[in-house]
């Protein structure tokens, strides 16, 4: 079966057709591995997503790693306890968030996604739209990834 896929395999004996087998299930399983670990990154933004809509402070809390950088678009930068306190107070409010153009990179324990954001905001009581361009930086701590830094930044028109 694998001779159909593979035509150039008739050319070597037995014990390299199990070498070539091997190599070729090791490969597969690595790009598995490492769509896999993307997928986790992902999930790991939309549990921020949601907790920045929700202003849940426990959801907030535990997606932020301990040394979180938080940058505005404006340069403000926030700490993890700021940037908790901002969302959970209400003082910034996403009433909706939607995320586009989107890339995932993982290098081993660091993830890095980039996309734009684009929300409804009600910040301190006052309607808004929010259009941004973000890139986050997550890094695996024990299981879980935690943002460890974010930065906006204003997109072209």
């Amino acid at each position: 079966m694998i001779a159909f896929h593979i035509p150039f395999l008739f050319l070597f004996d037995s014990r390299m057709k199990k070498i070539i087998l091997v190599l070729l299930l090791m490969s597969s399983s690595f790009v598995y591995a490492q769509n896999k670990e993307e997928q986790s990154l992902l999930d790991a933004v939309d549990k921020l997503k949601n907790a920045m809509i929700s202003g849940e402070r426990k959801a907030l809390e535990e997606v932020a790693a301990e040394d979180l950088s938080y940058g505005h678009s404006s340069g403000k930068v926030e700490d993890k306890a700021t940037f908790v306190e901002t969302i959970a107070s209400g003082k910034s409010d996403f009433v909706t968030i939607e995320l586009k153009k989107q890339t995932v990179r993982v290098t081993g324990k660091t993830g890095i996604v980039r996309h734009e954001l684009h929300a409804t905001t009600n910040d301190d009581g006052k309607p808004g739209e929010v259009h941004i361009g973000i890139m986050l930086v997550f890094q695996k701590q024990d299981k879980d990834w935690k943002l460890l830094a974010r930065q906006a930044y204003k997109l072209p028109h």
